[in-house]
């Protein structure tokens, strides 16, 4: 069932939205070569719980982290661990913060030194994805139009656009009906309706789309160890607009010229 948020529940998301970006740009000050995954992790519940958040992530079905932490060809919910960071690597950081009661969620993915231009242009095409499934997110427009506008681009560019995992719902719960495929059918699919509040997030890889879950139930790979990136923002169906809650900004402050 889509539960439709009120004005007064949409400004609360908003609270929550702005919080896990502002996590986000504070965990970019610290993404550079010889930082742990497990450092980044524990500056973001740091920050969380300094300004009245919960992290939604951690203990979440057992995970263990605050932070999804997707290395290279990590596509999602990788474990905070100590790798450190090397020139030449991306990471992708996905999270989700709790305050008063609501959740907000988004993703990036961060490249980490002196990065191949292949790779870049991966990063930045994803990102670029993103934009376009949110500006087919419109009252009165069918869900499906969101995921067939980031497969059309990626699949032109020869990318693998993931099938298992998708975007979602969000509210009280982290993760809510409708799911948001990051793949699709113009036409099909539920109608947007005011209220409701949704999570868009391409998973897109250099390589095939197929994937590979690790041993301990969560790590997903890429079958062909080709990178993989990772972006996402939480926005609000309004009537006559759409509002993403989140934003890149804080990141875009914390990186300056190095900002994909």
């Amino acid at each position: 069932m889509i539960y439709l948020k009120t004005p007064e529940e949409i400004l609360l998301m908003q609270e929550a939205a702005t919080l896990v970006s502002r996590t986000l740009g504070e965990v970019a000050k610290w993404v550079a070569p010889g930082v742990t995954t497990r450092k980044l992790d524990s500056i973001a519940r740091e920050f969380m719980l300094d300004n009245g958040g919960r992290p939604s992530c951690l203990g979440y079905h057992g995970f263990p982290g605050t932070l999804c932490i997707e290395v290279n060809e990590t596509i999602v919910h990788g474990f905070p661990s100590d790798y450190a960071l090397r020139d030449g690597d991306i990471v992708g950081i996905d999270t989700v913060v709790e305050l008063n009661g609501y959740n907000g969620d988004s993703a990036y993915t961060f490249p980490v030194g002196d990065v191949d231009p292949q790779t870049l242009q991966l990063l930045r095409d994803t990102k670029e994805a993103l934009r376009l499934g949110i500006a087919e997110a419109k009252e009165g427009a069918r869900l499906g139009n969101i995921g067939n506008a980031i497969q059309t681009f990626c699949e032109k560019r020869r990318y693998g656009v993931v099938r298992e995992f998708t975007g979602h719902g969000i509210g009280r719960e982290m993760h809510e009906s409708p799911e948001v495929p990051n793949y699709g059918r113009r036409g099909t699919g539920p109608i947007l309706k005011p209220g409701m509040v949704i999570c868009i997030e391409p998973m897109i890889n250099l390589g095939s789309k197929n994937i590979v879950i690790g041993p301990d139930g969560w790590t997903t790979r890429t079958k062909d160890r080709k990178p993989s990136a990772h972006y996402e923002h939480t926005l609000a169906i309004l009537p006559g607009e759409t509002r993403v809650l989140t934003t890149f900004d804080y990141i875009r402050e914390a990186l300056g010229d190095r900002f994909i």
